[in-house]
């Protein structure tokens, strides 16, 4: 994401309705949104359908999220996910700055909030993360840096062996096409998306590719699974997968039903 955008964005906007706060970048662009009483549950479909990274991964040691937006991800991570660390790389201070409204935790030893273009922080942290999550969109749209085929190749190699990228994308988007294309070449293959389960949000999921994966190949064994089901008319079995998936890792936490 070039440095220079950030200058030329709109304010992000706060706006609390009852029990309801919710980040937007243009009017009615709901970009994040949380429940005050219950600030750690993941409203947007899209956000509990990226949580299925830990199909892949089940437990991480290190989530590098790129986007901090309202910090959903984050706090359901850093809550139900207590062995991992977690490292956030958002280019705006104003977003870094909404971080009370939005309850997250402060960082500490097992979460820090960073300031910095996401573009060159990966590129020079190779074999860095576990997980990495990519959702940076502002007003804009996503920026083009982040869908490249640099980009891309710089993320395979910050993933360690048997690690995951998960991608949020726009099957809208005119570009969404070739940054699909992208991930594929770059990933070898190992790349497979869950139909119907985020609307207009394509979360696609590229695994490390299986010469690089180290012992067991978990994460590209998720992916010919989910494929298979979508070949063989099965893909409708993966509508439940966020919902399962998030129960089984409150019930793991101890953290029951918030």
């Amino acid at each position: 994401m070039p440095e220079n955008r950030s200058t030329t964005l709109l304010a992000p906007q706060v706006h609390t309705c009852g029990d309801r706060r919710r980040l937007e970048f243009q009017p009615g662009m709901i970009q994040s949104e949380m429940l005050l009483s219950r600030p750690d549950h993941l409203l947007l479909r899209y956000a509990r359908a990226m949580m299925c990274f830990t199909l892949f991964v089940p437990r991480p040691r290190h989530i590098l999220m790129v986007g901090l937006g309202g910090g959903s991800l984050l706090k359901f991570c850093h809550r139900h996910l207590p062995d991992a660390r977690i490292t956030v790389l958002e280019l705006r201070a104003d977003v870094i700055a909404l971080r009370e409204q939005f309850m997250l935790p402060p960082d500490d030893a097992r979460l820090r909030i960073i300031e910095t273009d996401a573009v060159s922080y990966i590129r020079q942290h190779p074999g860095c993360a576990d997980v990495l999550l990519l959702d940076g969109y502002d007003e804009t749209g996503l920026p083009p840096a982040l869908g490249s085929a640099r980009f891309y190749a710089d993320c395979l190699r910050a993933l360690l062996p048997g690690g995951v990228l998960v991608a949020n994308l726009f099957s809208y988007d005119e570009h969404y096409p070739a940054m699909l294309a992208r991930l594929m070449l770059t990933f070898r293959g190992a790349v497979c998306h869950f139909d119907g389960i985020a609307g207009n949000n394509r979360i696609v999921f590229a695994a490390k590719p299986e010469q690089e994966q180290g012992a067991g190949g978990r994460a590209v064994r998720v992916v010919r699974l989910v494929r298979w089901r979508r070949m063989a008319g099965l893909a409708f079995l993966n509508r439940w997968l966020p919902a399962w998936q998030l129960w089984r890792l409150r019930r793991h936490s101890g953290a029951g039903s918030n």
